[in-house]
């Protein structure tokens, strides 16, 4: 798969419903077995404001710089873990 790139658009995926329950944040497919737990990805709070501008119209590069200011963590690293969390979608 090819990297993302800054101006790349994500878009959060139908299959999927994101819930916070208590502190959890999860991905829960709506059009599989939900009996398979392997299908059921807990995200942490960095995953979760990542998948929450998935929205079709920010880009990798604002969503990123939201991640930074969020977090305060050092870009570098920011686009690093981003880029690895995209490709596992």
């Amino acid at each position: 798969m090819e990297h993302p790139r800054g101006g790349d658009i994500y878009r959060r995926h139908a299959d999927f419903v994101f819930r916070r329950i208590v502190d959890e944040c999860i991905l829960v497919p709506v059009r599989q077995s939900v009996a398979r737990l392997e299908t059921i990805y807990t995200l942490n709070e960095v995953g979760a404001h990542v998948w929450e501008r998935l929205d079709g119209q920010t880009t990798v590069d604002h969503v990123l710089a939201g991640v930074v200011a969020a977090f305060e963590v050092q870009p570098a690293q920011a686009r690093k873990d981003l880029l690895r969390f995209l490709r596992a979608l």
